[in-house]
């Protein structure tokens, strides 16, 4: 590709899909900061694409400053030793095959990403389930969208997502159930936001345990008890049922199943009344919910992993489902339930059959004519012919050994599986676990045998699915490190060295996904609802080219579908819907004297995963730096937790320690705590080490939502700070958190020890100041370049690592949280050399008459809280849209609107 010509790709993060104008320009080693990485991208939204028209949330705006190549692993190694890659993948095809043979198919597992391209899928699950034997293939997306799918396919016969994002440009209703989409899908939410303002009549209704960003757009916030969603919605239907809303046309005509499931929701929850008090809800609110449900003809019912992430998900998707069938709102403009779900491609894993209980092509293991099917369509040498082991099972078969060789890509399961400690152990333990990824050091790699290098995005080509079905391509603008290669290529090189050479042998990703899309429709004719045939002969110059489309996409509908089931048929055996009788169940693990809060897991707004991409840039990690756990203040106030110290979470299967925030939209007895941080970036916060392994029944999907546990305070002796030009060693702190900062990394840290002796603690200090990161050699220093302050009463240290004039380090210690600010210290690292006066002020931490931004609000612009304040009361501004035009921030993407609304709302009390 030519210097400065724009390539046109997909957002690598969430499910929404948003398009992508990237520009890479090639540097000289003059002007790249690093000679590896010759690059400066640049990315702005595509205009034309149907999910964003040009927009894009902070994250996918920032993804140009992701794409270097620090932390990336750039060799195959076997046992820690760099190897060949011919070495690499003979060793992995010799011990799966020899596991094969001796333990059987059963005993070895593909674990996957709904990062995967849609190619990568492909290969993946044709080897595992045509090849190799097993159906023991299972993804990320097992936890966050697997009771989505089963919702779907026991109301709909498949599954199928009905609506288009278009639908919410119309909507009269939406519904966000279990949906932070301000934070988790930003520019959908900004979607609906532009459509509230069109249309300030229409209403919006959030379901969800705590007030979240989402409720500053909401008519209705509806805090119902955690876990009770199925509830909710079968009052719902019990309501709809006797009103005007019902369409018993449509019932009779299109569906089955109506009587039972009506009966069980008007014996369980027959009233409004009988539905509040079950639901923790004042009866007005839940009264007022139902009536706009008759009222507004056009609803969409916006659902995600609240709803997902329980013992009971697949319930609570078809209580939703329930109540569409009822008023036969599906499948025509402006309604629909629609799952929306949290990876750029768990749709596409979801159609090539990335799941353990999928085969292929929206095919499962249920009809023997599916699996004769596809054992033809592969030509397969050893076809699964059950399901395989969903995650939770699949990571305990590896404790047990049941399985012995476990291959592990694009994902990181030792921070993101429900016990994650046990899923760490567990893969000590075992034979041979082989991870491609594209980073050196995760915490699943680090517990890996043999380690591959995989090109990650930007430097890969394929196709990806979002959450209504629109199929677009993501391209390579810039090539990857010399040894790195496509995960489609490792597979099919160990496919071609277990002897698959001739059904693997792909030439390039074109090859890969006309073969997908002749899978989806042979012998279809109609009777499956994916089918993308109409693509299966295009040729490499049109796979390059193709534009984006929804599918299905056959000759009956050459330019995609919208909507699905606008005509009544359905993929049931009957061709009917099906209403499913729903009787609501509590959580599997109730709250005890000894763990009495509930703990819910989610993402924050600028965090994606497990920050293997977000955290390498200082934009993501300005608005939230640290973990923390949300609690509200009358159980901080009991427990002893004060604003900005650590508190200890803890159940029977770990610990973890965080920063408290208090935070009145939390329900009392609840806590939250964001799923992204590893070891790799925080000594203790890992937090799916207290999630409790239990799925739901029928989707396996994990109750991420609700695991109980105790808090009490973190009995800190000190707190501190640190900030290092280089990335530091932190074996000898007991809390600490890394922060990449513009020029530097910051560290917060505390112990819960005693600091050290006077004598020793500068001699302490320095250790941990000249170490560096992954046991290098510890760097060099004088006496000269190092100066301190010390207050021995007081229990506070400070000191400087200067080098030929110029901060290299610097660390502050306190008896408590009351440290400087780290704004001024952290612009000090942008200067050649440091002037008499800013010496001076080093151990003060601050510079007389320095402006301290406060805690960064619009990550776009870097625009502070307190410079948001100043301005609100000096120009005595009053919404959002008047700070925007002040000051800029919230103009950009817009994620940071709701939090410039509660500053709004606090400053003007």
């Amino acid at each position: 590709m030519s210097n400065n010509e724009t390539i046109q790709t997909t957002c690598p993060y969430c499910g929404v899909g948003c398009g992508m104008d990237v520009s890479p320009k090639k540097q000289t080693k003059a002007q790249s900061p690093s000679a590896s990485f010759p690059y400066e991208v640049k990315v702005v939204g595509t205009a034309e694409h149907p999910a964003n028209f040009g927009k894009l949330c902070v994250k996918g705006s920032s993804a140009g400053e992701t794409v270097d190549f620090d932390g990336r692993m750039f060799e195959p190694q076997v046992n820690g030793k760099v190897v060949s890659w011919d070495t690499a993948l003979g060793v992995v095809a010799d011990k799966f095959s020899k596991v094969i043979k001796e333990h059987g198919a059963d005993a070895v597992a593909f674990y996957v990403s709904g990062q995967f391209l849609t190619e990568d899928y492909y290969v993946a699950n044709k080897l595992i389930k045509g090849f190799i034997g097993t159906a023991n293939i299972d993804t990320n997306s097992r936890l966050c969208m697997a009771s989505a799918v089963v919702g779907y396919k026991r109301a709909f016969g498949s599954d199928t997502v009905p609506c288009s994002y278009e639908d919410l440009d119309v909507a009269d209703m939406v519904t966000f159930v279990g949906s932070n989409a301000a934070w988790a899908h930003p520019i959908v939410y900004q979607r609906i936001a532009a459509a509230k303002r069109a249309r300030p009549e229409m209403k919006i209704v959030v379901v969800d345990p705590r007030k979240t960003a989402t409720c500053d757009l909401a008519d209705l916030h509806l805090a119902l008890k955690p876990g009770s969603d199925a509830v909710l919605y079968n009052g719902l239907l019990s309501y709809l049922a006797a009103s005007s809303a019902y369409n018993s046309d449509y019932v009779n005509q299109f569906t089955e199943g109506f009587d039972a499931a009506l009966a069980k929701a008007n014996d369980l929850q027959g009233s409004v009344q009988a539905t509040a008090e079950q639901c923790e809800l004042s009866i007005e609110d839940v009264q007022q919910f139902f009536d706009w449900s008759v009222e507004n003809h056009k609803m969409v019912s916006l659902y995600s992993q609240g709803v997902n992430q329980s013992s009971s998900g697949v319930d609570k998707s078809n209580a939703i489902i329930n109540c569409h069938l009822a008023t036969g709102r599906i499948g025509q403009e402006g309604m629909g339930p629609f799952s929306i779900t949290g990876q750029p491609n768990a749709m596409g894993g979801r159609e090539v059959g990335g799941l353990a209980n999928q085969l292929a092509a929206h095919m499962d293991f249920a009809k023997p004519e599916s699996i004769d099917l596809v054992s033809r369509f592969w030509q397969a040498e050893s076809m699964a012919t059950e399901n395989g082991l969903k995650a939770i099972d699949m990571f305990d078969a590896v404790a047990s050994k049941k399985i012995k060789a476990i291959w592990i890509m694009n994902t990181n399961p030792v921070v993101s599986m429900p016990n994650a400690n046990a899923v760490k152990k567990a893969l000590e333990d075992c034979e041979m676990v082989v991870v491609s990824d594209c980073m050196q050091h995760t915490d699943t790699t680090d517990v890996a045998d043999i380690l591959l290098p995989a090109l990650t995005w930007g430097e890969t080509d394929g196709s990806v699915t979002n959450s209504d079905r629109t199929i677009s391509r993501q391209r390579q603008f810039m090539k990857g490190p010399d040894n790195a290669k496509a995960d489609w290529w490792l597979l099919a090189e160990v496919a071609k060295k277990m002897g698959f050479a001739e059904q693997f042998n792909y030439q390039n990703v074109a090859d890969i996904f006309r073969e997908h899309a002749a899978l989806s429709g042979f012998e279809n004719d109609g009777k499956r609802d994916f089918d993308i045939s109409l693509l299966d002969h295009i040729s490499d110059k049109e796979y390059d080219d193709l534009a984006p489309f929804q599918w299905p996409l056959t000759a009956k509908a050459p330019k995609g579908t919208k909507r699905m089931f606008s005509d009544g048929h359905f993929f049931t055996p009957s061709g009917k819907a099906q209403f499913i009788a729903i009787t609501p169940r509590e959580p599997v693990h109730a709250t005890s004297a000894d763990y009495p809060f509930i703990l819910n897991t989610g993402r924050v707004r600028d965090q994606w995963h497990t920050m293997t991409r977000t955290a390498k840039t200082a934009k993501l990690m300005a608005n939230t730096d640290e973990s923390y756990v949300l609690i509200h203040e009358d159980d901080a106030s009991k427990q002893g937790l004060k604003e900005g110290q650590l508190a200890k979470l803890y159940n029977t299967l770990g610990e973890i320690v965080v920063r408290i925030r208090i935070d009145a939209g939390q329900r009392r007895g609840s806590l939250f705590v964001p799923i992204h941080w590893t070891a790799q970036y925080a000594s203790h916060a890992r937090v799916d080490v207290l999630v409790q392994p239990v799925g739901d029944p029928l989707s396996g999907q994990p109750e991420s939502k609700h695991s109980p546990v105790a808090i009490k305070p973190y009995a800190a002796k000190w707190y501190g700070f640190i900030l290092s030009r280089e990335p530091i060693q932190t074996d000898e702190l007991d809390y600490w958190v890394k922060v990449k900062g513009k020029q530097f990394y910051r560290y917060e840290i505390a112990s819960e020890m005693a600091l050290a002796a006077p004598d020793n603690i500068a001699s302490w200090a320095k250790s941990i100041l000249t170490s560096v990161e992954f046991g290098l050699e510890t760097k060099p220093l004088n006496d000269d370049d190092y100066v301190e302050y010390q207050d021995i009463s007081g229990g506070r240290y400070r000191c400087a690592l200067l080098k030929n004039g110029k901060l290299q380090a610097i660390l502050f210690i306190a008896p408590s949280i009351e440290l400087p600010p780290r704004s001024w210290l952290g612009s000090v690292f942008a200067q050649n050399e440091l002037d008499a006066k800013t010496r001076l002020n080093l151990l003060a931490g601050q510079a007389s008459g320095a402006k301290d931004e406060g805690k960064i609000i619009c990550s776009c612009f870097g625009i502070g809280i307190n410079t948001i304040v100043e301005a609100i009361h000096k120009d005595k501004l009053t919404t959002p849209e008047e700070i925007g035009v002040a000051i800029k921030a919230g103009t950009n993407c817009g994620s940071c609107i709701p939090d410039l609304s509660a500053i709004l709302a606090t400053e003007l009390k």
